[in-house]
């Protein structure tokens, strides 16, 4: 009996260790990564100004795992290959300052009113897409409604949507009557409408700054958005007004770093972008106005230029048929040849700058056309292209994971069938779209 009992659990182990082995070896079976090789003709990986001739990039599941000659690299048979050897192959793009739950055919203020959080919501997932397909793989909307860029960027993380990378703001600080309140309505519809905002957008003086960006913290935000004066498409205001003070927009630096998020200011005005530079912020955005000092002082403090100097001609174009009013527009004549002409002093000065189209106002999908101007206004193309990319990626705090096409970056890749250093108009239309390992676009010899 004793024998019988010794050789049954004997038996029993057995079949517990074989168990365990064959149940190892399905995991590991289950885990074997998914390897791409793609061949680049032509690669532009934003580490330097330089493109690189017959390169092979290994992928292995989301990742990059190598980046080498073609001649260093034996594909194994069978392997799973993407032919780009005819293309100019880039890291995906990166634009840091959008809204993807705008419509640029939806500009009449009084959208406020009519719309509910909810078409902002079906706005978001079609522009999130558009924007995908376009080539930018990773963006920075910077001001929706509460918290809207964080559940996309959650919705799209998880793979439930298609999109871009999100680096979310929530809405953006101003103060009361500002850039970013509700002006010219009466009191009973604006309180209606947002009195949740008075927690964690509208803000006067610095210990109501210091509970905004707590709360918006909270509410897991990753870069906080501040209006340091005045703007365009705003009522009752003037770009060229400072508006939060330099106290105010202190605290807001202060608490932010200190919780690990970057500040982006919204600055047209003279004064206000350099308060905003003092008072510590990551990135002006807009910089309309800018004088030498203001320039001298971002250079100083590394601090990224972001101005939108495409949508000048979207506005005068095309925002009057869709309602926005002509004050409005006026401000955007008034603005629009001094900030391009602001924007190449502070290339040729050597502010850092990055790439940032305020899509919204402007149809999403489009952001690229700012690569014209952006040239056209001091930057040579691999410049622009790098400010789309490496320089973008360090701003929004994630260059070790994006911007360039390096071994353990994501695999955020696009590709174009012309030299976008020979005409940088190519990246208009991008053929070939790759995120994390996943095609989502591919029309390149088609």
């Amino acid at each position: 009996m004793m024998r019988t009992r010794k050789a049954a659990a004997a038996l029993f182990v057995f079949f517990l260790v074989f168990a365990a082995t064959l149940s190892a070896e399905a995991a590991k079976e289950k885990k074997k990564p998914h390897v791409v090789y793609i061949k680049a003709g032509h690669l532009f990986d934003a580490t330097s100004d330089n493109l690189r001739d017959n390169v092979v990039i290994t992928v292995e599941d989301e990742r990059i795992k190598g980046v080498d000659a073609a001649d260093a690299v034996k594909i194994p048979a069978g392997a799973e290959v993407i032919d780009l050897s005819k293309a100019w192959v880039l890291p995906g793009l990166i634009d840091c300052h959008v809204h993807l739950e705008a419509r640029a055919d939806k500009l009449d203020p009084i959208e406020d009113v009519r719309s509910t959080p909810f078409k902002g919501g079906f706005a978001g997932v079609v522009n999130a897409r558009t924007t995908l397909l376009a080539g930018f793989t990773s963006v920075r909307d910077v001001g929706s409604s509460p918290f809207f860029a964080v559940d996309l960027r959650d919705a799209i993380n998880e793979g439930f949507i298609p999109g871009p990378r999100v680096v979310a703001s929530g809405p953006p600080l101003s103060i009361t009557g500002g850039h970013g309140d509700m002006n010219s309505f009466a009191p009973a519809v604006s309180n209606y409408l947002y009195p949740e905002e008075k927690d964690f957008a509208i803000v006067d003086g610095p210990e109501a700054v210091r509970h905004a960006v707590r709360a918006q913290i909270k509410y897991r935000v990753d870069v906080i958005k501040l209006m340091a004066t005045g703007g365009v498409m705003s009522q009752g205001d003037q770009p060229g007004a400072e508006q939060l003070t330099y106290d105010e927009m202190k605290m807001a630096v202060d608490e932010a770093h200190r919780a690990g998020r970057k500040v982006a200011a919204h600055a047209h005005g003279t004064q206000g972008i350099k308060d905003a530079v003092r008072a510590g912020v990551d990135s002006i955005e807009h910089g309309s106005l800018i004088d030498d000092e203001g320039i001298q002082m971002m250079k100083e403090r590394g601090t990224y230029l972001v101005a939108d100097i495409y949508n000048d001609d979207y506005i005068l174009g095309n925002a009057a048929k869709f309602g926005l009013p002509e004050a409005n527009i006026e401000k955007e004549r008034k603005l629009g040849r001094l900030q391009r002409e602001n924007f190449q002093k502070a290339v040729k000065a050597g502010v850092k700058v990055a790439f940032g189209t305020d899509a919204g106002v402007y149809p999403h999908g489009d952001n690229a056309k700012q690569f014209h101007y952006m040239v056209k206004f001091g930057l040579t193309p691999a410049g622009a292209i790098r400010a789309a990319t490496s320089s973008a990626a360090d701003l929004i705090g994630r260059k070790d994971t994006v911007g360039t096409i390096e071994a353990g970056k994501y695999a955020d890749i696009i590709a174009v069938t012309e030299n976008p250093l020979d005409r940088i108009e190519v990246l208009e239309h991008v053929p070939f779209v790759m995120k994390g390992g996943v095609v989502y676009k591919d029309e390149v010899g088609k």
